[in-house]
């Protein structure tokens, strides 16, 4: 299927590694020239390698650590630059920050800037831009599943979830679409360091109808349909890509 996409432009953060590897991977596959950020040269120039060796459009890559105050300004000038002209924004940066009830104010904090605050302020350094062309497609990537324990970063992806719905109620006059992206348990190294191959294979069995942990390649691919012109009356809504796990918050 023809998504349309060809000759589009992204923003893609935390593009290195993961989900937003994969993403920017299928993106540039579809023709899109994708401005993949992420703190890791070396892995966002092997991305570069990968992407040419599969015959995609070669990403633009740029080193930003997104915790820092200034980044979302940075990025967006650095990609208006590289770019000329943003079309899709796809905020996938984030960290899981596990805490106990009575967590540091510190790890709050800084959790919060990373999982909301700079994802708001990149959204908003772009959506002159994108509402005076009348046009544009922003996906956000928002939490796993719905825990029993605190974690910020969930707690930061529940906003960045209502936020989102809020946007979308406000932006579609300027045929600007918002939607977030919501995994299940999917095959990354922030999810192999909390179950080995035996529990992966227990909680599967039990807990996944599809019987086993999803791949980055699975969330890519719904990510791409979304911001693409075959999704164009989807927004304001949360797509769930779980294999049927079903815990979720939204």
């Amino acid at each position: 299927m023809d998504l349309y996409l060809n000759g589009k432009t992204a923003v893609v953060t935390g593009g290195s590694q993961g989900i937003g590897r994969a993403i920017v991977k299928e993106l540039a596959l579809e023709g899109v020239q994708v401005f993949a950020t992420a703190r890791n040269e070396a892995l966002l120039n092997s991305l570069k390698e990968e992407v040419r060796a599969a015959g995609g459009v070669a990403p633009v890559t740029f080193v930003q650590e997104l915790t820092a105050p200034e980044a979302p300004q940075r990025i967006a000038a650095a990609a208006m630059e590289s770019l000329g002209q943003v079309d899709i924004l796809i905020n996938n940066a984030g960290r899981s920050c596990p805490l106990d009830v009575t967590g540091p104010e510190e790890a709050w904090q800084n959790s919060l800037a990373l999982d909301f605050d700079r994802p708001r302020q990149l959204t908003q350094a772009l959506l002159p831009h994108l509402m005076a062309r009348r046009q544009g497609v922003i996906l956000n990537l928002v939490s796993s599943y719905e825990l029993r324990s605190v974690n910020v970063s969930a707690v930061a992806k529940a906003a960045i979830t209502t936020w989102s719905k809020q946007l979308a109620g406000q932006l579609g006059q300027y045929g600007i679409r918002v939607n977030c992206l919501q995994p299940g348990l999917i095959d990354t190294e922030n999810v192999r360091r909390l179950f080995n191959a035996a529990e992966r294979q227990q909680f599967a069995a039990q807990q996944i109808p599809l019987g086993d942990f999803g791949e980055p390649e699975d969330m890519a691919n719904m990510a791409v349909f979304l911001v693409s012109p075959r999704a164009r009356y989807i927004t304001g809504s949360v797509a769930v890509v779980d294999g049927g796990m079903r815990y979720h918050p939204f």
